[in-house]
């Protein structure tokens, strides 16, 4: 099992991001977002499949896992600064940046805010959902609005459209309990900040090459004709919106094919 060393780095507004390290300092560098709701232990088994070699960098965004933060501002580009203090604070030079569902989001942010840094970024069934362009205020603010009237069935929409069809109802309700358990009021002001991101405008300002590996059952043929000519999409059968976490061993191997691509 790898061997992992528990850290954390202190930003403004009482913000500390904690994050987990494996691997030895000065081997290219991987570091590893999660989805909303989620957190940095969702790629322990992935870790423990990558090549020992690597410098792995596990990252709990703000009030998810186990960092907190009383900060005002909830917005894509902010989760990103919280990855960016952790490659600072470890002298990363270049990293390849991977992050699954919201993660993706933070990941291209993550490609804007340090264009030299990072080389490549990663989205894990991520970017190829209802967000392009970005979402008009009247259909924003109906989105935005299931969370704070029955948030439970909000959660409960988000899981059952990540699951392809067979998916078991009891890994389901694993994903449920956990996504709906996220801390408050920055769970919905997180979901909010994905909602209203502009991800064409991110893209615009993100130069970095982009792999996508989308769930083939749940990514739309739209997304595909719209960013075939930006994003390499790389269709897998490996499980649910979750994949990483079902299937680590096979994730680890998509994201060590990009490190040596």
């Amino acid at each position: 099992m790898t061997t992992r060393k528990n850290l954390e780095v202190q930003r403004a507004d009482h913000t500390t991001i904690r994050y987990t390290a494996s691997g030895p300092t000065g081997g290219p560098t991987l570091a590893l977002i999660h989805g909303w709701g989620c957190d940095r232990s969702d790629f322990d088994a992935v870790t423990d499949h990558l090549p020992a070699h690597y410098r792995v960098l596990a990252i709990d965004l703000a009030e998810h896992g186990e960092s907190r933060s009383t900060r005002d501002v909830w917005t894509i580009e902010e989760f990103a600064h919280d990855v960016a203090a952790v490659l600072e604070v470890e002298s990363v030079t270049k990293a390849i940046v991977a992050g699954h569902s919201l993660g993706g989001a933070v990941a291209v942010e993550v490609g804007r805010l340090l264009p030299t840094t990072v080389s490549h970024v990663v989205a894990l069934d991520a970017l190829h959902y209802g967000l392009f362009p970005a979402m008009g205020g009247d259909r924003a603010d109906a989105t935005i609005r299931l969370f704070h009237d029955d948030f439970p069935a909000a959660v409960r929409g988000l899981v059952e459209g990540g699951s392809p069809a067979g998916t078991d109802p009891a890994l389901k309700e694993v994903y449920f309990t956990k996504m709906a358990g996220v801390r408050q009021p920055a769970g919905v002001r997180a979901i909010e900040a994905l909602i209203r991101w502009d991800m064409d405008a991110a893209l615009r300002r993100t130069k970095q090459r982009i792999t996508v590996f989308a769930i083939r059952d749940l990514v739309a043929q739209q997304a595909i004709d719209r960013y075939s000519d930006r994003f390499e999409f790389v269709l897998v059968d490996l499980g649910t919106h979750h994949f990483h976490v079902e299937s680590p061993e096979g994730t680890a191997k998509l994201l060590a094919g990009v490190a040596t691509g």
